[in-house]
């Protein structure tokens, strides 16, 4: 099969095309012959290396996928060959407390694809059966191939975590990114008050038609003297912050007393610098949030299926441009998600 790899940390040219050989699917497993694969920042991640952290390379990136199955290992009555379906992007052992618990996410062992075990830019990915999940029907492929991992973590952020309620007011950063295209579609279906930073018009009108109540284009602005103006001074009691060094600071001053700040990366960077009296004198919280449970995931596949959330795909390319996109997501140039068409190989 077709596959991208990466064999070492560095730039767009890393990303090399390879041949491997077929895998097949042992007991309890199934294969998946990939339609499309959605990329993430954790790609980028991944490609580039994180200082302290070690990626088992080379690898083929690539965690969220939707495809057909193409096979089934022993044991596996749950799929059949045809089925489309889509990956869940996390995987635990599937046997300790934890996962026994429902929450797979806080296993030991949890890993994702593409960071931890080779991923889905390839023609085709063998995982756990329960690893796939049915394609909501109204989904395309890129479509279904866009959503698992933002979907996950936004629903972890803002209802497990942050624990929104529908008379309450949330911060969502970076409006354009696929986590916050998510995170305003939870929080509108929880009914509360939504207030957006974005930097532009074009995003900023996105997170509108999506449910945003009040945007503020950081880019011209504070969004801290904004938060300031639009809640006569009382602040909001949730922010979703995935920017990290750059916002983290005013993020807590924007939090009314008992506000909730939860965290799930840090695109600008890993340090962070406030005030601790902030924290106690106004009982604030911080949270860190990572992925989400596949029985979240499940509830979240069910509101696409009844229409209540949809998929906002910015840009699709075939595979082969796969440094393409991950230039795009580097350089913030997309509202929405990245999506690899994996098309047939030229005759």
């Amino acid at each position: 099969m077709r596959c991208v790899t990466i064999r070492e940390h560095g730039s767009f040219d890393v990303l090399r095309f390879e041949e491997r050989p077929l895998p097949l699917p042992g007991p309890g497993e199934a294969r998946l012959a990939v339609k499309a694969v959605g990329l993430n920042h954790l790609d980028t991640w991944v490609r580039r290396g994180i200082p302290g952290v070690k990626f088992p390379l080379p690898i083929i990136p690539g965690c969220d996928a939707a495809g057909v199955i193409d096979a089934v290992g022993p044991g596996v009555t749950s799929l059949a060959s045809g089925d489309a379906v889509l990956l869940a992007p996390g995987i635990g052992c599937g046997t300790c407390e934890r996962c026994a618990a429902g929450a797979d996410h806080l296993c030991r062992h949890y890993g994702i694809f593409g960071e931890s075990r080779d991923g889905a830019c390839a023609d085709f990915l063998v995982a756990p059966a329960r690893n796939f999940l049915r394609k909501p029907t109204a989904l395309s492929f890129p479509e279904a191939a866009s959503i698992a991992l933002t979907f996950l973590t936004a629903w972890h952020m803002v209802v497990e975590r942050a624990r929104l309620q529908p008379h309450e007011t949330i911060l969502i950063h970076a409006a354009g990114s696929g986590v916050s295209v998510a995170a305003i579609q939870v929080a509108r279906l929880i009914g509360a008050r939504i207030l957006v930073t974005a930097r532009g018009a074009e995003k900023l009108a996105r997170a509108r038609t999506l449910g945003a109540h009040e945007t503020i284009d950081y880019g011209s602005k504070p969004f801290g003297e904004e938060v300031r103006r639009i809640t006569a001074k009382r602040g909001v009691d949730v922010v979703i912050d995935h920017v990290g060094q750059e916002t983290f600071d005013a993020s807590l001053r924007c939090l009314a007393k008992g506000g909730r700040l939860v965290t799930c990366g840090g695109t600008s960077g890993p340090e962070l610098k406030t005030d601790v009296r902030l924290v106690f004198f106004k009982s604030l919280s911080i949270l860190g949030s990572t992925m989400g449970s596949l029985g979240e995931l499940h509830t979240v596949l069910s509101h696409f299926e009844r229409g209540t959330f949809q998929p906002v795909v910015d840009t699709v390319l075939p595979m082969a441009e796969v440094a393409a996109g991950h230039r795009l997501l580097e350089e913030r140039k997309v509202a929405g998600k990245v999506v690899l068409e994996n098309r047939p190989a030229p005759a």
